[in-house]
């Protein structure tokens, strides 16, 4: 079967964009051909700076017939009936269509239409245009005279040539013809735009692929990755260092270069003075190197790894000695940051009242450097005040919550006002993902506690799966205040995640909570803090009414358990468990995952399972009879009872919600599910022996209530009634 090849060359697309965009490229054209009937083996999609290219394995020919039926009028119609029926038919004549006979309604006509396949090669020639034309690009540019006329091409950058070739593995492939704004596709393709810039005659893949290699470009994005990471690897090695390793910044070298070569420029060993993570942000950022280590050590070298896509004639020391002048002079900036930000503000006097609200020693840079966030009124949100606003609020809560969490008051409450005022120094300010970060090191320098300047860095955590939750007291409970502040307000104020759109990171916000809360063993009551940061925090904003306060607080509390239950399920709980242990007030959510863990164990063994069955028995049962307006007993008469069976669950369950309810109030869930366990033997036997519908009106309503006592008793630990199985 023969297989298609599509390039679409332009300039340089940007490094971000390129393994989307040839993934957009393979599906809006696989869906189009599968769309318009055809069928394929196979398909995979490569890019490389100026080029996407699409490999499409054993594509059909042509697309198949189809045949349709279409029923038309009774053979009594009038003749404008039937001449519509022929029009949407296609027929000329009524005698092309069939007679077809149904008992009820007579005889009427049907047309019976076949559509024929279509080429393979027309089909795509169709298709292509409006792909490309329709491509889905962040923000297209147009190019050239023509581009100024409506209708016309907008790509990332200037496409510049197309590539479009069909036919079988072994024989002779020919161009699919088609055309976009006076771009023709051909089988010319055009190698390295300095070492092979010449016009390449390609015929299918294997070809394609093997002579862009001998033009020096390497089209597969992930072996340009390969050979970078191995490179840089090897190099380091031979210098007695070791590579700092960084995907992100992989991904995006990989997409610069056509023909990776890797490289090791150097700078002056009196730049390591500088933290670690500026050296590190300042040559990727603005160069895009990789930094080194001592081989077995965290220290940094004064070695860098760089990639260029040429392959230069002096072995690089020109491209190594240009790159090496850049980083030098951004260290040097860098340097001046670092410097700068241990020094004085000059206008100290104008931050007196700043550092008096806030208990700030203006002989402290951190200190001067908070003093100014509040003093310049910079906002957080148009609708939730200053930077300095938030700190207040920030404060205030997590005075409350040093009183769950533990932490020394006196320091949480300094942490708390250190923790933004990284936010006024150069270095975040050159580099905002070193937040945090900074803050820690400087509050280190002047002298400030350990366990504050951990929560400077640490109340940002976790911010995401792979990050690690904070676990110093002080640190909790400004990460826990921090994180309540941001949810709290943002819901006050109606903006809410909506669908896929969080752009306060919401959600990252709130799972941040739960993982603080379920790792670091915090019980926390959410409804409580939600309601302390509501009114004593923020002030009652926008004039809440209690009534809107209370309906805030359900919401946000119904927002926690929807990413309770996608954290507890992606550890491996079961949604239905999940969803018998999480009831809408539950707000310690601490305690909810051991519960859920107590029933995953119990639920597992054997006498789980028929306590299961037996539990679910009993509350169908009884809340049918309830349905239909039985009669149950407010209470358990035990001189009604008739049967020994009766008389032994009436005691099993007595015993066992004593048992159970002393080892929850205890928080012993395990103990408390292995008291019920001990129901099984009596309510099988109940059920096996009894009849619960008994004639007298009396022995039923009792019986009723004793199946009422089964389910307060397994109720307690949770809603058996949810659970599958």
């Amino acid at each position: 079967m023969p297989d298609l090849l599509l390039e679409l060359r332009s300039e340089e697309i940007p490094a971000r964009m390129q393994r989307k965009a040839a993934g957009d490229l393979k599906k809006l054209l696989t869906d189009a051909l599968v769309e318009a009937g055809l069928t394929y083996e196979g398909a995979r999609e490569y890019w490389t700076p100026r080029r996407l290219t699409l490999d499409i394995r054993g594509l059909n020919t042509r697309s198949a017939d189809v045949r349709e039926e279409r029923k038309g009028p009774r053979t009594d119609a009038n003749e404008k009936a039937i001449e519509g029926f022929l029009r949407g038919a296609g027929l000329t004549s009524i005698d092309q269509a069939h007679v077809h006979s149904d008992p009820k309604k007579g005889d009427f006509y049907v047309a019976h239409i076949v559509k024929p396949g279509r080429p393979a090669e027309e089909i795509i020639a169709e298709v292509m245009p409006g792909i490309i034309r329709n491509f889905p690009w962040g923000n297209p540019m147009r190019s050239g005279v023509a581009s100024a006329k409506p209708g016309s091409l907008r790509w990332v950058r200037p496409l510049q040539s197309i590539v479009c070739l069909f036919g079988p593995e072994h024989e002779e492939t020919h161009v699919i013809p088609f055309a976009v704004d006076g771009i023709v596709a051909s089988n010319i393709t055009y190698g390295h735009r300095f070492h092979a810039p010449e016009a390449i005659t390609v015929r299918r893949f294997a070809d394609y692929i093997e002579k862009l290699e001998k033009a020096y470009v390497v089209l597969d994005g992930d072996r340009r990755k390969d050979i970078i990471l191995h490179d840089a690897r090897d190099i380091a090695f031979a210098n007695g260092l070791e590579l700092v390793e960084d995907e992100g910044l992989l991904e995006e070298v990989s997409g610069l270069v056509e023909w990776p070569r890797v490289l090791m420029g150097a700078f002056e060993e009196d730049y390591l003075a500088i933290p670690a993570e500026i050296i590190r942000l300042t040559i990727k950022t603005n160069q895009k190197c990789f930094v080194t280590r001592v081989l077995g050590g965290e220290t940094l070298s004064n070695k860098f790894i760089l990639v260029s896509n040429i392959e230069a004639k002096d072995g690089g020391k020109e491209i190594v000695h240009g790159n090496g002048k850049v980083v030098r002079a951004r260290l040097s900036d860098a340097r001046h940051f670092w410097t700068r930000d241990q020094g004085d503000l000059p206008d100290l006097q104008t931050l007196e009242v700043s550092a008096e609200k806030f208990g700030l020693d203006l002989k402290k840079p951190l200190d001067q450097r908070m003093a100014k966030l509040d003093a310049l009124n910079v906002t957080f949100h148009a609708k939730l005040g200053t930077q300095g606003d938030r700190v207040a609020r920030i404060r205030s809560l997590a005075a409350e919550l040093a009183k769950v969490t533990g932490a020394d008051p006196a320091l949480v409450d300094r942490a708390v006002v250190l923790s933004k005022a990284d936010l006024r120094t150069e270095a975040v300010g050159e580099f905002p993902e070193l937040q945090g970060i900074m803050g820690r090191k400087y509050a280190l320098l002047q002298g400030d506690d350990a366990s504050v300047a951990a929560a400077i860095e640490d109340h940002y955590k976790p911010q995401g799966p792979s990050d690690r939750a904070p676990d110093d007291k002080v640190a909790i409970t400004v990460a826990l205040a921090d994180k309540l502040d941001t949810l709290v307000g943002f819901w006050a104020i109606d903006e809410k995640p909506t669908g896929s759109k969080d752009p306060y990171a919401l959600r990252r916000a709130a799972l941040g909570v739960i993982r603080i809360m379920l790792e670091r063993k915090v019980r926390l009551p959410l409804a409580k803090s939600f309601r302390q940061a509501t009114i004593l925090v923020l002030g009652n904003p926008a004039g809440m009414s209690g009534p809107d306060i209370h309906a805030l607080q359900i919401d946000l509390l119904s927002f926690f358990h929807d990413r309770l239950k996608v954290y507890l399920r992606d550890l491996g709980a079961r949604y239905d468990l999940i969803d018998a242990v999480l009831t809408p007030d539950a707000d310690d959510l601490l305690m909810v995952a051991r519960r859920v863990e107590a029933l995953t164990a119990f639920i597992t063994s054997e006498d789980g399972q028929n306590l299961l069955a037996g539990t679910k028995r009993a509350t169908q049962l009884l809340a049918a009879e309830e349905k239909k307006g039985t009669a149950v007993a407010a209470s358990v008469d035990p001189s009604l009872f008739r049967l020994d069976q009766e008389r032994a669950l009436y005691a099993a369950v007595t015993q066992a919600s004593q048992e159970a309810a002393a080892a929850i109030a205890g928080e012993d869930f395990r103990s408390a599910m292995e008291a019920l366990s001990k129901l099984r033997g009596p309510v099988d036997r109940f059920f096996n022996d009894v009849l619960v519908n008994d004639e007298d009106p009396a022995i039923r309503a009792n019986r009723l209530a004793l199946l009422g006592l089964i389910r307060s008793a397994t109720g307690t630990v949770a809603d058996f009634s949810k659970i599958s199985g």
